[in-house]
């Protein structure tokens, strides 16, 4: 019954992201068409990633207060509400409406992914989280192909506004999805650990990550690992655009659905691998995943034939999913009050880490080509990941446990593979 209801939110998860994607490129088109103006698209991405930021710090203390279900559902109800809002919005408004859009969805979002990764422990049975993140990330890459493929279509044959409604709409599919989870167990903690005592422990969670062997690593390697995705992101438009200036869209859409196969494909694979051997791939499967993403994405720009390079985009989808799956399935692993400070903490850095991303990358595509900018980012991501792995090989030498291979999905707080994360938060 538990991984029943875990299924259908995930499949609520995957419809309300193929609304997120849809948006993302209807909102950005949508902007654009209200202000006229391409600096106004930037702001409008500056304020979500700003959002996500700030709400990244304050989800942890958030919930202490709030149990995850309340805290997903009104993620979703908002993030609703805040579209039918700008549908609505009389031309003088619509401006004003798309910004508070844009710090609503930021926010919410956010919010509701924290919840989302920290209580999966909660809602499954041990030793299945890499299952239950494999299949969450597999959700997500389907819903992203889809998203993007059919948002030209939709805008262009139903509207912007159908577009917004439709996003509304899969919110509201995804609150009614969190609804039937009970998620009973991180009530009953709060009845007996009174959320004021929660934020007290807040400063002190921080520190006892912080001192974590490889805990505070891995985060930061995940900060990188965003600046190195913003890069991506940005150089494939002008890329594709010197590969084919007639057809700019071409290499861009190719890639991102080749890159999604690979993601599902690798995930299809982690769940076989996980069932047989009952082994997670742990810290050390994401910095080498790290390193072999950051590879394969520089490599994409190096202007290989068609061929080629949509071999390298179905092994970079494949390398993310692996470090998204064990970068979840490790922060799983602690506490129940030091892993909502971890996921809090976690989001705040990666949209610190897109967001200064984006900027500095944007200006630096006047000045240098593609492959260069691409390099340099996903290069600095691979030097940190190759020292988070050689941190992590130097913990399991010197701790005999960390080196045995743990029950499944364990971990540190349930006596399987360390890795690093052994803390105590007291």
């Amino acid at each position: 019954m538990k991984e029943r209801r875990y299924r259908i939110l995930v499949t609520g998860y995957a419809i309300s992201s193929y609304g997120t994607y849809l948006n993302l490129v209807a909102l950005n088109l949508y902007v654009y068409a209200v202000t006229d103006r391409a600096l106004a698209v930037g702001v409008f991405m500056a304020v979500r990633l700003a959002a996500g930021f700030l709400a990244g710090l304050g989800a942890a203390a958030l919930l202490a207060r709030w149990a995850a279900k309340p805290v997903m559902f009104w993620a979703n109800v908002v993030q609703a509400a805040a579209l039918v809002l700008l549908v609505c919005a009389p031309d003088g408004l619509r401006t004003a409406a798309l910004f508070l859009v844009s710090a609503v969805v930021g926010g919410a979002g956010t919010f509701f992914m924290v919840a989302f990764r920290s209580s999966i422990p909660d809602m499954v049975d041990e030793g299945r989280h890499t299952w239950a993140n494999s299949l969450m990330v597999s959700g997500r890459s389907m819903a992203m192909v889809v998203g993007f493929a059919s948002s030209g279509v939709v805008v262009s044959l139903l509207g912007y506004r159908a577009a917004f409604l439709l996003d509304m709409a899969t919110f509201l599919v995804c609150a009614g999805t969190v609804a039937l989870l009970p998620l009973t167990a991180r009530t009953e903690r709060r009845e007996s650990a009174p959320a004021a005592a929660d934020r007290k422990r807040g400063p002190g969670a921080l520190a006892a990550l912080a001192t974590a062997p490889v805990i505070a690593l891995m985060v930061a390697l995940r900060g990188i690992d965003a600046l190195g995705s913003s890069s991506h992101n940005a150089a494939l438009p002008v890329y594709s655009t010197q590969l084919d200036a007639d057809r700019p869209a071409v290499f861009v859409s190719v890639f991102w659905c080749v890159w999604a196969l690979g993601n599902v494909l690798v995930q299809q694979v982690l769940q076989r691998w996980v069932k047989r051997d009952g082994r997670s791939v742990g810290a050390l499967g994401f910095g080498l995943g790290t390193i072999a993403m950051s590879a394969t994405f520089i490599l994409a720009f190096a202007g290989f034939p068609w061929a080629a390079t949509i071999v390298v985009a179905l092994l970079a989808g494949a390398a993310d999913g692996v470090t998204e799956v064990s970068y979840s399935s490790h922060l799983q692993t602690l506490p129940t009050h030091l892993r909502t400070h971890a996921f809090g903490l976690s989001a705040t850095v990666e949209n610190l880490g897109f967001g200064v991303g984006m900027i500095a990358v944007a200006a630096a595509l006047d000045v240098f080509s593609p492959l260069s900018v691409v390099g340099v980012a996903h290069g600095v991501a691979i030097v940190v990941a190759v020292v988070f792995v050689a941190q992590v090989l130097r913990q399991r030498r010197t701790d005999p446990a960390s080196a045995e291979e743990g029950g499944g999905d364990a971990g540190p707080a349930r006596g399987g593979r360390r890795d690093g994360a052994e803390v105590s938060g007291s």
